[in-house]
């Protein structure tokens, strides 16, 4: 197996938990205010991410590198989170999950430009392929235009791409896991004052399964999900494991279809060929790394 194929494997491991963000994130809007949720549960893994420093003792950060990971929390601490719980209050995850789709063209745009990756132009072509595929079902779901859902989706999966590309450079000279971890460190003390001043002594009696759903959002998605990604964009090169992301939109419409009981159309599946299609394709075409 060459590295391109066993970065993606990794990547898509990644992906999977990454694909119920979203219809989690809506189960827990009806309990928590979308702040809160945003926040601590940034908050939460922060505690995990430092024990988990503590335990394996991990080095200190260069100072050269610092600015990278305030880079990477601005974008996956605080960007992505906070502009996408709040659309979930006004929006699907179905909706949600194909306009998301539109995130592997950017990152593999964030990644030339930062990093000089240079794809093959028949990478790019199937690239914009995937990515007008997502596009199109956007609109026709939306009877032809945009929302202030769409807006805050689109910011913040560009603040997750940019999370994303330096997290994934920053992997392939240091731990994945530590990547992660001290990017969530690093804005704990933020965190902390945000969660106190969002949180709502009401949700004491927000119930186990309340509880269960913010657990998972500040273990997972936020946490452990970035192990597999950036070892996964580390290993097999930004612009072709964030291919990989085209896949998510679709995994996430089959959670949103079991935890909410959104319908699973005709048109959510021939999409979900195409696309997978374009990742298929994707997988064939030349990158040079820098």
């Amino acid at each position: 197996m060459n590295k391109e194929t066993k970065g993606m494997l990794i990547g898509f491991v990644g992906i999977l938990i990454f694909s119920l963000t979203l219809p989690v994130t809506k189960l827990a809007i009806l309990s928590f205010n979308p702040y809160f949720i945003a926040f601590g549960r940034a908050t939460l893994a922060g505690a995990v991410a430092l024990a988990y420093l503590a335990l394996k003792r991990e080095p200190m950060l260069a100072k050269a590198d610092i600015s990278k990971f305030v880079v990477i929390a601005l974008g996956v601490v605080f960007g992505f989170p906070i502009l996408t719980t709040v659309a979930m209050t006004h929006g699907s995850s179905s909706h949600g999950a194909v306009i998301l789709g539109m995130m592997p063209l950017a990152t593999t745009v964030i990644g030339v430009v930062r990093f000089g990756e240079r794809p093959s132009l028949g990478f790019w072509l199937v690239s914009l392929l995937g990515a007008a595929l997502v596009v199109i079902y956007a609109l026709v779901k939306s009877s032809g235009s945009f929302t202030l859902v769409d807006i805050l989706l689109v910011l913040g999966g560009i603040c997750a791409c940019i999370g994303y590309v330096e997290g994934g450079e920053l992997s392939r000279k240091m731990n994945p896991r530590a990547v992660i971890s001290w990017a969530l460190v690093i804005s704990l003390p933020f965190n902390i004052i945000f969660s106190y001043f969002t949180f709502d002594s009401a949700y004491f009696d927000a119930g186990m399964s309340a509880w269960t759903i913010f657990i998972y959002l500040s273990l997972f998605p936020m946490f452990i999900g970035f192990f597999f990604w950036y070892e996964g964009l580390a290993i097999g090169g930004i612009a072709r494991v964030s291919q990989v992301q085209l896949i998510q939109p679709f995994c996430t419409l089959v959670a949103a279809s079991i935890l909410l009981g959104d319908s699973l159309t005709w048109m959510n599946l021939v999409f979900a060929v195409l696309v997978v299609s374009t990742v298929i394709l994707g997988k064939k075409m030349l990158i040079k790394r820098a």
